[in-house]
């Protein structure tokens, strides 16, 4: 092919549910070539901090839950990351992987962070909400889908489909 790149970049966004590992999972199955360079980037957006210092009222939180919560959050982030490093040894794949953990908004990182890059391929799991929990939530995945400049991959879990 005439003009392709031989180094690719894939973003796939993860978190704690089933649908981002198994999102991840078909990636590593059906868009990660093993033999081009490939980088896997795993990336992972912490909700922004609910607590700080003082709550709405002016009460102030004691640094002892304030550290307590970042713990939390990086112990989570942490727990995800080794859920992916366990998938990517299940294909024994050679590839380069990257992460990224972002903090904010997810729907707003996500599409920062692969214009950013200027990722080839963002793929996503699919939370399978329905009509109405999409209607009043709205949808990562399909506010992604729209706003992106690279092809995005919104993988099912079989058990939504």
């Amino acid at each position: 092919m005439e003009g392709a790149k031989e180094e690719c970049k894939i973003v796939v966004a993860v978190d704690e549910s089933r649908e981002s590992m198994y999102a991840l999972s078909w990636c590593l199955r059906n868009l990660v070539s093993h033999s081009s360079k490939n980088t896997l980037v795993l990336l992972y957006v912490k909700p922004p901090p609910t607590v700080s210092s003082f709550d709405a009222a002016g009460y102030m939180f004691s640094s002892d839950v304030v550290s307590a919560l970042e713990k939390y959050g990086s112990d989570l982030v942490n727990s995800v990351m080794q859920r992916t490093e366990a998938i990517i040894r299940k294909f024994g794949t050679n590839i380069n992987v990257e992460r990224i953990t972002g903090t904010g908004d997810a729907k707003d990182v996500i599409c920062s962070i692969v214009g950013k890059l200027g990722a080839d391929t963002l793929v996503m799991g699919s939370h399978g909400y329905g009509f109405f929990k999409r209607a009043l939530l709205g949808s990562v995945s399909d506010y992604c889908a729209k706003h992106v400049k690279c092809p995005v991959v919104i993988v099912k879990h079989p058990e939504d489909i």
